[in-house]
């Protein structure tokens, strides 16, 4: 049974890993034997009947733990599935767990974690990326077929781009987050983490589509994604932004990227650099945008109600306090202290109505180059994987490593990371194709094109 192997991997893996933060082994198994004994029956099973995936710990699974990595809610149990959960179970998916992530899925390495980080597989030493690490880090080692993380600044493509495997962010609408919990609304979506472009397109065929739990869940239709695996990109138009190949880029990075270009074009595509100085600024952006948005939700976490409330407390007020400073972790509070600092009396049109502004900015800078190019390819991460600790004394320096990503956030449109090669350490590279509001079929096709003249994909890691 293709479970059993994977719950050796796991087993095998996970001490060093620490990608799982919560394990259902036995609820999938006996999933997996229902969906065994169906088919023996020779009665019809749905597509992905028996498939090992696992849930990054911030989206709903009804009766298993929602700890978001934090100590809040440590102990909290999910009371309904989320969407994207039903839709994965109704397709025959074998749940096995949830798993490990940055604090309310607020970081680039999976350090903030209340339950430790969860290293890189390809080198121990190493983060995984953030704040979906768990979620890359279980399908780089083969712990899982799939799993699905949350990207709200990059936290699927750049893990993905650490761990080698595809990260694939929807437009934002495209797939539902009831049952998510929200860090940014705005900017937050639901994604698949998979070894395979085709195996993203599977995966983000079952999830996708418009749901009356959410209020900015999309009706446009849901096309075949799997049709537009045709490996055919001739014509294609591929716009490269300058200012995401500067000197921000690693050099074994930037290789590797004009390399993949080149591999493309002997496909048939066509490839130009561009200028788009908005994206000198999203950075800016996006970090009074999303912790505004960050300090709005979490104010729910107040010791009232959830897992976590302080004994200390002297009173109601004194309460809520105690439960906040003893709940969350540092760069959680670090980012609630931003976001209501730039959301106060004073300062809301200085920084958070400016920030708007420039996120139209952003917006209208991708409208136009869609005028003329078919994508938009960069590096996603401007370095490989760095060393666990290295950021700890400058966080701000770690949020340098979204430099790439957090533009298709602010525009809501879909990016894909696909592995691009391997730098002087042996670590991957990961390329980032941008493409048109709802045109996942486009990236897709660009994606598994890629993959069909290179091999990256298919090297795993050691560990």
């Amino acid at each position: 049974m293709l479970l059993k192997q994977h719950i050796n991997t796991i087993n095998q893996t996970n001490p060093k890993l620490n990608s799982f933060i919560t394990q259902s082994l036995d609820i999938a198994t006996e999933s997996a034997e229902f969906w065994t004994e169906t088919f023996k029956k020779g009665d019809d099973t749905p597509p992905l009947a028996g498939i090992p995936i696992a849930i990054k710990d911030n989206i709903h699974i009804n009766g298993i733990k929602t700890t978001c990595a934090s100590q809040f809610l440590r102990n909290f149990i999910a009371p309904f599935d989320a969407t994207v959960t039903t839709q994965l179970k109704s397709a025959g998916a074998v749940l096995v767990g949830k798993l490990n992530l940055d604090e309310f899925a607020m970081g680039s390495s999976t350090e903030t974690s209340h339950f430790g980080v969860t290293p890189n597989p390809w080198d121990l030493s190493r983060v995984s990326g953030g704040s979906s690490g768990g979620s890359a880090a279980a399908v780089a080692s083969g712990q899982v077929v799939a799993s699905l993380g949350s990207d709200t600044g990059g936290s699927i493509r750049q893990p993905a781009s650490f761990c080698g495997v595809v990260g694939l962010k929807p437009t934002y609408g495209r797939v539902s987050r009831y049952g998510l919990v929200a860090f940014a609304s705005s900017l937050d979506q639901i994604g698949p983490i998979t070894r395979t472009v085709e195996d993203a397109a599977h995966i983000l065929q079952f999830i996708s589509g418009h749901d009356p739990h959410d209020a900015t869940s999309s009706q446009c239709p849901v096309p075949n994604y799997l049709s537009a695996l045709t490996k055919d990109i001739t014509g294609i138009k591929i716009a490269v932004p300058s200012e995401l190949m500067g000197d921000e880029i690693n050099d074994d990075v930037k290789h590797a990227i004009f390399t993949a270009l080149d591999q493309l074009k002997t496909q048939g595509a066509t490839w130009e650099m561009v200028s788009m100085p908005s994206l000198s600024s999203s950075i800016a952006t996006y970090y009074i945008i999303a912790p505004a948005e960050a300090s709005s939700n979490l104010s729910r976490f107040d010791g009232v109600r959830y897992t976590t409330r302080s004994a200390n407390a002297k009173d109601l007020n004194d309460m809520i306090i105690q439960s906040r400073s003893e709940g969350f972790g540092a760069e959680v509070k670090r980012r609630i202290i931003l976001g209501t600092f730039a959301l106060s009396s004073g300062y809301y049109d200085a920084y958070y109505v400016k920030a708007q502004h420039y996120r139209t900015r952003i917006q209208s800078e991708f409208n136009r180059l869609y005028h003329d190019y078919d994508v938009i390819i960069s590096p996603t991460s401007p370095t490989t994987a760095f060393e666990i600790g290295a950021f700890h004394n400058n966080p701000t320096a770690m949020y340098l490593s979204d430099l790439a990503t957090i533009a298709a956030n602010m525009a809501g449109i879909p990016a894909i990371s696909v592995p691009c090669g391997v730098d002087g350490n042996g670590l991957p590279i990961g390329l980032q194709i941008m493409g048109k509001s709802f045109d996942e079929s486009t990236i897709l096709r660009v994606a598994d094109t890629y993959q069909s003249i290179t091999d990256f994909h298919l090297q795993t890691p050691e560990h």
